[in-house]
């Protein structure tokens, strides 16, 4: 009744104040800058925005109001709306809301004035626009999240970048000011050409060319005072309910910084000088036309010195935490995996104690974005991050130009068990596609089937675990590599694909977790290691402990090479481990076809070997039937919850349990294929037109072990389907199991059993 009472209240101030908000106001204060700006309504706290909440919003009867973002999607903005207050402008706002509320659509994302600090001349107008959207979304029961890059902005150098920023960057408003006049800009007394980052090579500004962008220096203590002092006239101006402060990270990479603050944090946080660019013990072979590939993992100096860009980054967003308070957090974070994140200073990892939502960009808009069961390793790794900051929300943001593509990327969140951003991405397009929809319109039918019928909420699910597959960042950040130039990544990422080939139900153990006995021993299941180079005393210890206690782990060697800060031991840990002779450790091949079964291994490229090549080898083995997992099932060393007996396999299944409803079983299709458009995207890749599926024989009949898990009662539903509802027959099987049959004709990407 509370919330209900809120949103009474809410409304009842809205008609009372003819605009809503007070928007005249709302305007004048945003221009003045004054604390008046702070002043917000019954409904809209200080803090946390929008407090009234829509009886079916996810927030509704949970405690604290939690946010909860589930059917998300982006608001463009255009530069026509720095015209606000003009009548246009809000007429259009408000058919937009209209749209949104008419799509299902519960959270709305702010999208466009991206690079926040070009828009400075304009922020009165800007936060007046937001302002109003504000307004007219929560009178609909949707939240509005702030989202905005704080350490970039728009400097193309020349006539070609000028052009490339106009056909490349299309999905973010281009006002920038011209050479001459970028000299003078400023907020709040900081020159931004005084913030940049140092190039290292010549000493001139920190330049993003595949993004046309000068970078600001995370340690730059003026940067911190001029972000914090727009974040405190924000929150006074804009009643948002959470905030994404993206691109939390070094664009230019290896190339940065030199500043006198960077030169000063490395000397006094890790005892090192950083070096001249002309240092190739240091910077590697700069020849070499991939920047980010640059430096020497073997020099541990290099090693801190990627440490140290990881920290200041850590540290703005601390800046950023504390400033905005109870308001959620989140940034964006597109991988978490593989070492290239280590040149642009991006570990999710190191910023999550300060985040309170966790956001992975998967799918995209081409042709290859079909390809999904690769992107599962990320999805499951960013949700075990966020489940250990408290079971914080975890959204899939999905990019797309169609409804088709919508649906994909929804389907994705959903096989998941994540939240939903739905994006529409005309923007990346020189121009836009004569078939281009509204982003309300791309997602409408798939978010109103979902409340309809299926609406599960995700942050109730519990995945079924039968495996504990271990990615331990250390060896990501000490640049760790086998013989053959995979990283531990690319063998974690492997034995994902087969996880999903075969059904079984997995989660990540991470580099603290894994430092922890007593979490290890928490659970039964087993543990993978699979080339984890980098391991500290205090995990070999707990893997000790595990084993020691009657745990299970899987190890494909190299286990143990070098140490948490990257330096090579004197015998492998491994050698330890096979003398100890425990029950349970059991040892196999590595997911990936590789000559690393010894332990040579580098903490450089291996020469010839590029980290995309082996990148791509990590494939090689899912598809074929083959691989570890497949061993140990034939074998008999592990026994499934869920084993196919008939249909096409290319079906993916995941067991998810959900309060009050029980096992559902969720169905991703990972034999699709896209129908290339007559477009192409701008890097020549046609875009996808539509998405068919390659599989055949969709009666799908699965063994299930009832003692882990029963599956009753279940119908078989989808959006494909409609409103149909098909029976899933469960009959008893052999040995005390029982076998589910479901038929899947007439579905091609997604469906889900439940009750």
């Amino acid at each position: 009744m509370k919330a209900n009472t809120n949103r009474r209240k809410f409304l009842k101030l809205a008609a009372l104040s003819g605009a809503g908000l007070g928007l005249s106001n709302t305007f004048s204060r945003a221009l003045a800058g004054t604390p008046g700006a702070g002043d917000h309504p019954a409904g809209v706290g200080a803090a946390g925005g929008m407090m009234g909440r829509s009886a079916d919003s996810p927030e509704a009867g949970l405690p604290g109001g939690r946010f909860l973002p589930n059917r998300a999607a982006s608001w463009w903005c255009e530069i026509n709306d720095l015209l606000w207050p003009e009548k246009h402008v809000i007429d259009k706002i408000k058919r937009r809301a209209d749209g949104y509320a008419g799509a299902g659509i519960d959270t709305a994302i702010n999208f466009g004035f991206h690079n926040r600090f070009d828009f400075a001349n304009y922020f009165g107008q800007l936060h007046g626009y937001y302002a109003n959207v504000c307004e007219e979304l929560h009178q609909r029961g949707i939240r509005w999240m702030e989202h905005y890059s704080c350490n970039h902005v728009t400097r193309p150098r020349n006539e070609e970048d000028f052009r490339n920023v106009h056909k490349y960057e299309r999905l973010a408003v281009q006002l920038f000011p011209d050479p001459i006049a970028a000299r003078h800009a400023q907020y709040e007394g900081h020159f931004f050409q005084d913030l940049c980052e140092v190039d290292l090579r010549d000493g001139s500004r920190g330049y993003a060319k595949q993004y046309q962008y000068e970078a600001f220096c995370h340690n730059n203590p003026g940067l911190h005072d001029m972000h914090s002092k727009y974040l405190r006239r924000l929150m006074k101006d804009v009643p948002f309910d959470g905030i994404e402060v993206d691109d939390m990270c070094s664009y230019p990479g290896n190339t940065t910084c030199g500043c006198k603050y960077c030169r000063d944090r490395f000397r006094r946080d890790y005892g090192h000088e950083i070096p001249d660019f002309s240092d190739k013990q240091f910077f590697g072979d700069t020849s070499n036309p991939h920047m980010l590939e640059w430096g020497n993992y073997e020099n541990p100096v290099f090693r801190d010195w990627l440490r140290m860009k990881s920290d200041s980054v850590r540290d703005h967003i601390k800046m950023i935490k504390e400033t905005v308070g109870e308001r959620p957090l989140m940034t964006c974070c597109s991988d978490t995996g593989p070492i290239v994140l280590n040149a642009v200073a991006l570990d999710l990892e190191k910023m999550a104690p300060y985040l309170d939502l966790f956001m992975l960009e998967n799918v995209g808009t081409n042709i290859k974005n079909v390809e999904w069961v690769g992107m599962d390793a990320e999805a499951l790794n960013q949700k075990d991050i966020a489940a250990k900051r408290g079971n914080a929300p975890a959204i899939a943001l999905s990019y797309e130009l169609s409804e088709k593509g919508a649906y994909l990327g929804w389907a994705l969140g959903r096989f998941w068990g994540a939240a939903n951003w739905s994006s529409t991405l005309n923007g990346r397009l020189e121009e836009d596609p004569p078939h281009a929809m509204e982003m309300e319109d791309v997602i409408s039918r798939w978010n109103n089937w979902e409340k309809k019928y299926s609406d599960l909420h995700y942050w109730e699910g519990q995945d079924l675990v039968e495996v504990r597959l271990v990615n331990n960042r250390l060896c990501r950040e000490n640049g760790w590599r086998d013989a053959s130039g995979h990283e531990h990544w690319d063998r974690s990422k492997a034995w994902s694909m087969q996880l999903v080939q075969h059904n079984v139900g997995y989660r990540f153990v991470r580099s603290e977790e894994l430092a922890d006995g007593k979490a290890l021993l928490a659970g039964h299941q087993p543990l993978v290691l699979d080339g984890v180079g980098c391991v500290s005393d205090r995990q070999f210890e707990a893997i000790r402990e595990y084993l020691a206690a009657g745990g299970t782990a899987w190890m494909a060697l190299p286990f143990g090479t070098h140490d948490e800060k990257g330096f090579a031991r004197k015998k492998p840990l491994s050698d330890r481990l096979l003398k100890g002779r425990y029950k349970g450790l059991v040892r196999v091949e590595s997911a990936i076809v590789t000559t690393a079964g010894t332990e040579t291994t580098s903490l450089s490229p291996v020469a010839g070997v590029s980290a995309g090549a082996a990148a791509r080898e990590t494939a090689v083995a899912i598809g074929s039937g083959g691989g570890p997992l497949a061993k140990l099932i034939a074998s008999g060393k592990f026994k499934p919850v869920l084993r196919q007996l008939k249909g096409d396999p290319r079906w993916a299944a995941r067991i998810r349990t959900y309060e009050g409803g029980g096992a559902v079983l969720h169905f991703m299709n990972a034999g699709l294929m896209a129908e290339p458009d007559t477009l192409n995207d701008l890097w020549g890749t046609p875009l996808m037109k539509d998405i068919v599926s390659l599989v055949k024989d969709h009666r799908l009949e699965y063994e299930v072990d009832t003692s882990r898990v029963k599956l009753e009662g279940l119908s078989l539903l989808s959006p494909e389907l409609e409103d149909e509802k098909r029976t899933v027959a469960v009959s008893a099987g052999k040995n005390g199991h029982a076998v589910v049959r479901v038929n899947l004709e007439g579905v091609a990407i997604y469906g889900v059993a439940q009750r």
